[in-house]
């Protein structure tokens, strides 16, 4: 009948859908995927919560990296880097700082040694320099450069000298890596290898007891310090390493007059357990009194001492 194409429910001709439920959309019944995580849904608590943690991260100053510049403050400091030939980047001095006694030493010296001079806001000073104390002066020392410590013996035998190399084990006192550098270059050495980790690094502090020292002798990185003792044996050094308990004394060391390398322990806990056991001959520092053990720097001068004067 004509009039029953127009009821509720009928079929109409042409049409691709089926009657009843889902018939008319066939897509909805189809699958949307899983439901996402709250923290993805923008609606949600937990999703606005991880957008504000997130912009509070962004917010926070960056940590200082490794590679990056050392800032040194204050008129006193700035003056014995200065003195010490320390390699100084640049020199930044506040508006309207007052030109004492100090300031002019810094300026003449800075003249002196080609350092460039820039004057900054306070404010911009405050920022360099982390709101220490600079009292209108800063400078800005560049990262050290370490050197290779593979490179060391090479660097001997292409000066046709024996090598010897100077090894750390645990020294974290910057003051203490400076002076046996220091050492290490008046009593002819070839370089200092220091521990990624867990030891001194060549800061402003380090190039000052350095007394600029740094400048002459390399400083190089190791990843691991036993492993490191290992290639430098295979390169035909000999390793010993300085402790209270040695088995022979410094001046009766049949070793030290051949290439070597001379490996130092911290003050305290001495050398470590691996590396002792690396040591071709754990040796010993005469002494007349019953002290324990001579700080790091000194034991370094003393044995370096020792070496250059077997080797005469």
């Amino acid at each position: 009948m004509a009039g029953n194409s127009q009821r509720r429910g009928a079929i109409r001709k042409g049409s691709k859908n089926t009657a009843g439920s889902g018939g008319r959309v066939r897509r909805g019944l189809e699958g949307k995927g899983p439901t996402p995580r709250a923290e993805e849904r923008p609606n949600h608590k937990a999703y606005k919560m991880a957008r504000a943690a997130d912009k509070r991260e962004q917010a926070k100053p960056k940590k200082r990296r490794v590679n990056d510049a050392e800032w040194v403050a204050g008129r006193n400091s700035v003056v014995e880097l200065l003195r010490a030939t320390v390699p100084v980047a640049g020199l930044y001095v506040a508006e309207g700082t007052d030109r004492d006694e100090r300031m002019r030493e810094i300026f003449s010296l800075a003249s002196e040694q080609h350092v460039s001079l820039m004057e900054i806001g306070r404010i911009e000073m405050d920022r360099l320099t982390g709101g220490a104390v600079h009292q209108g002066i800063a400078a800005k020392i560049n990262a050290y450069e370490y050197a290779d410590p593979d490179d060391l013996v090479d660097l001997a035998t292409e000066a046709g000298e024996v090598p010897l190399i100077v090894v750390l084990d645990g020294i974290t006192d910057p003051r203490n890596l400076g002076a046996i550098v220091r050492s290490a270059s008046g009593f002819g050495a070839h370089g200092v290898v220091i521990p990624e980790r867990r030891s001194a690094q060549m800061t402003a502090s380090a190039w000052k007891t350095s007394a600029g020292a740094a400048v002459r002798v390399p400083v190089a990185k190791a990843t691991n310090l036993t492993r490191q003792l290992k290639s430098f044996q295979e390169a035909g050094c000999m390793v010993i390493g300085l402790a209270a308990d040695g088995d022979v004394e410094l001046p009766a060391c049949e070793l030290l007059d051949g290439p070597l390398v001379v490996v130092i322990g911290s003050e305290g806990k001495g050398l470590s357990r691996l590396v002792a056991e690396t040591c071709d001959q754990i040796v010993s520092i005469p002494m007349s009194s019953s002290l324990e053990s001579l700080n790091a720097g000194v034991a370094a001068g003393v044995a370096l001492y020792g070496i250059a004067q077997a080797r005469r």
